[in-house]
């Protein structure tokens, strides 16, 4: 009897020593769990160093997620488990963990055109712009003739319904990083694929938005205004309201003062301050009131969101000025 408890135990131990070694390869591979530290991830387009320090307070809820996704993979160990892992890994701002996942997954699907799109996304977070056009074009080239996929959100909207599909996200981010690029021509390529593929109001908003604004750094602001004139206030827009906004000031419907006026109470207040704000400075450099717009663009940056993509769009403005 004491024999086969002996063997139980030994058994127990060796149990627990795996699901032991399991979470500690998790915990060594996700340092930031265990501390607080700063986390280099790039350099701003105005030579700021981007530093993540992950709040293992205020952020457990997002790393608790995190360990899920790890354990989901654990389980079944496929394609979108392991993308969900850079996702969660992307959303506490580790994009150097995200990346590295997200490459691991293009390596070991060379067909799937979805790890790119969200490694491309992440090449902008970090300012990679042309790493992240290599991702989105290699994309697109997968993913022709496909049907349109929804993307799951990863953080839901307010009425927790999925509203982008894979291949808006491609277009779209691609647009974006030609035009972090200043590269006008190509993004505006990117934009009117992208509307293609916009099939709700939502997208739809944010695609005309950049694409509105893609036309105005060409000069071409009569057609610039065309391409916005189907746009209403009542548009069903669910997630999109800052892009709405910067429209209904851009067809003269809102005042641009009205675009800083971010109700304090939104959880995400400083996205909506970010974007609505490039586009109000955006608008006045555009108008030719470069005083008001460095204003409002030094304004973004010192929200230190420094992942949102008014925020990169503000450095970029910013360091062409400088020039």
């Amino acid at each position: 009897m004491r024999v086969s408890h002996f063997y139980l135990a030994l058994i127990f131990l060796v149990f627990s020593s795996c699901q032991s070694d399991r979470a500690q390869k998790r915990a060594e591979k996700n340092n930031y769990v265990a501390s607080n530290e700063e986390v280099f991830q790039g350099m701003g387009l105005l030579g700021d160093s981007l530093i993540t320090s992950v709040d293992s307070v205020s952020q457990g809820e997002q790393i608790k997620k995190l360990h899920e996704a790890e354990a989901e993979f654990d389980e079944n160990p496929n394609l979108d488990n392991l993308i969900w892992i850079g996702r969660r890994e992307g959303y506490l701002a580790r994009y150097d963990l995200a990346i590295r996942t997200f490459s691991k997954a293009i390596k070991e699907y060379p067909k799937a055109f979805e790890p790119l799109r969200h490694r491309g996304h992440r090449y902008i977070s970090t300012r990679e712009f042309d790493n992240a056009i290599a991702d989105f074009v290699k994309a697109v080239d997968l993913m022709k003739g496909t049907d349109l996929k929804i993307e799951q959100d990863g953080m839901p909207n307010k009425l927790n319904i999925p509203l982008s599909n894979v291949q808006f996200n491609v277009w779209y981010h691609l647009g974006l990083a030609y035009y972090l690029k200043g590269d006008w021509e190509n993004a505006l390529e990117a934009y009117k694929n992208c509307l293609t593929v916009s099939d709700n109001d939502d997208l739809i908003i944010a695609t005309l938005d950049w694409y509105y604004m893609t036309l105005v750094k060409l000069g071409r602001k009569d057609e610039a205004l065309k391409i916005i004139e189907s746009v209403n206030p009542k548009m069903t827009i669910i997630e999109n309201d800052a892009y709405f906004k910067r429209i209904l000031m851009y067809q003269g419907r809102l005042s641009p003062e009205s675009l800083l006026n971010v109700k304090s109470g939104k959880t995400d207040q400083s996205l909506q301050y970010v974007t609505q704000g490039y586009g109000l400075g955006n608008h006045y450099l555009a108008k030719g009131d470069t005083v008001m717009a460095i204003t409002v663009f030094e304004n973004v940056l010192k929200s230190g969101n420094w992942s949102a993509f008014g925020y990169i769009a503000s450095e970029m403005e910013l360091s062409k000025l400088a020039k």
